[in-house]
This record gives C-alpha cells, structure tokens and sequence, in this order.
C-alpha cells in the first residue's frame, strides 16, 4: 500500500526568527519512503537537517519578518495492516527494562505522575497483565474525554484532561500516557500521520495525529487511545515524553499561524485494463 503525504504551513513572523520544524518522517522509516519532494521554503533561505537523540528529523532555519511557508510532500509505502496486538504481552519489571525505555517511566512536562498515581493504581491497580492494563487505560479515557477541536489549548496537561472531560488527540494521548507511567510501563507520545483508511471517512479537515506506544513483553507495541482501535497507515513523525518535547513548529520569537493543510491519503491502484 502505498500512502501520499504532505503539508503546506505558513507563518506570520512578527520579526526575523530562528524556525525548528519537525515535521519529516521518522529516521526509522525513511527506508519506506518511495518518493519525497526537498523541503520548499519561501522565501528561500538555508535550511539545516540533523537528526535529534532519539531518532526524530528536525530543520533549523532563520527567516525574515513577513510571511515564510513549508511545504513538503511524499509518497510512503506500508504493509496494509493494522497496529500489532498481543493481547499476552506481559509488563517488564522496572528492574529488567532496558536503560532507553526508563526516560519513559518519568513524569513530565504535560504528563503529571506525581499528581495521577493514586488515581491510577485506585482504577488500574487490580487489573493484571501488561496488555490488559494499557488497554483498560485506553477505554477509559475513550469514555471519558469528549474529543473537541473548538475546546483545544496548548497549556491543557494531562491531569487537566482528566478533569476537564474534553479535549484533542494529544489530550487524550498525554492522559494514557500518564496513567501508563503511574503503573510502571514505560510509554512514549507520537505523533505523524493518519489518514482515514479502513475507517468511515472523516469530515473534519485532515491534521496530523497523536498516539503512543507502550513498552510491554520486551518491545514497543502502539496504542490510540483517541481512537482506541487498531488503524492502518500510520506514518510516525516523532517519538518524545510529550507534545512539549516534539512540537512540529518552534519560532524563536512571535508568529501566527497563517495556512495549515495536512495531506495523507491512500493512493488508488488502477486496475490492470482488460
């Protein structure tokens, strides 16, 4: 299966900016793309590419006042199937889980452990096995937060949402997140692409998305607990604690976001003709 992907971003700089963009696909997957465009910046200006300590592919760039866009778009190829399940996998001891996973278990910036860990073992607590546990967290925040587009904001943490009962992907994916944490199981927020594949089709126009994976039975499995349902064609961006560690855009100085379309959608093969 292949997938087209892309976005189109411009931005209002009030002042000459410093920009961070982490918006290319994941180191990890760049074997699967088929086709990419360069990154088209206007106006043009040098444009720096390293890769962070953890795998995710980010530009630097300086621009002037006045308006600046990205543009970039590819085609990725997939397997066609849906996330892995392994209703079996187990939780690793603390003890046992390998040094890269531990970053994983802390509190952070959006994601409040301290503040939910006796909710979490209250709810969760009782529930035995690594896969049960991250699945029951999933349902409940499944159930619990109402999605609301309208209702988003940045400052929104995890305990907040959990209070709140409302919020966006990245909400309901920092409260798993959280509450996976409180229970010993490492989890990691992501973000990339998800277009509406195997699934009624959404109308709301296309974003990108957040879901997270969870360190269980000795590997990373992913979960969605905003749509709390294996899906296909997820294209991973960037892995970090939260959405404070991996935010798309980052100006060193003010901006306003002035165009923001996300492209991802599967791509059709014609039949072969008679």
């Amino acid at each position: 299966m292949h997938i087209r992907y892309g976005y189109d971003i411009a931005l209002e700089l009030a002042q000459p900016a410093t920009i961070l963009a982490m918006a290319d696909v994941h180191s990890d997957f760049r074997d699967d793309i088929v086709e990419e465009t360069e990154l088209k910046v206007a106006p043009v200006v040098a444009v720096e590419r390293y890769i962070d300590d953890i795998g995710n592919v980010v530009r630097r760039l300086s621009a002037p006042a006045g308006q600046v866009s990205l543009r970039l778009q590819g085609v990725f190829r997939t397997h066609g199937r849906k996330d892995e399940v392994d209703t079996v996998a187990a939780a690793v001891a603390a003890s046992d889980l390998p040094p890269d996973a531990l970053p994983f278990l802390r509190a952070s910036r959006y994601c409040e452990t301290d503040l939910l860990s006796d909710f979490a073992w209250a709810n969760f607590g009782a529930i035995s096995g690594g896969w049960a546990r991250v699945q029951a967290i999933c349902d409940f925040v499944n159930q619990r937060l109402r999605f609301s587009y309208p209702e988003a904001r940045p400052t929104r943490t995890a305990r907040d949402a959990l209070a709140e009962g409302v919020g966006v992907c990245r909400d309901f994916t920092h409260l798993a997140v959280a509450l996976c944490r409180c229970l010993n199981i490492p989890a990691r927020y992501c973000n990339g692409y998800l277009g509406d594949i195997g699934v009624p089709p959404d109308p709301a126009p296309m974003d990108f998305n957040a879901w997270f994976e969870a360190f269980i039975g000795g590997r990373w499995f992913t979960f969605d607990a905003r749509h709390n349902q294996p899906r296909i064609g997820r294209i991973l961006i960037a892995r970090g604690r939260d959405a404070g560690d991996i935010p798309m855009i980052t100006t060193f100085g003010p901006h306003a976001l002035a165009r923001f379309v996300v492209v991802t959608e599967e791509i059709k093969e014609c039949a072969d003709a008679a």
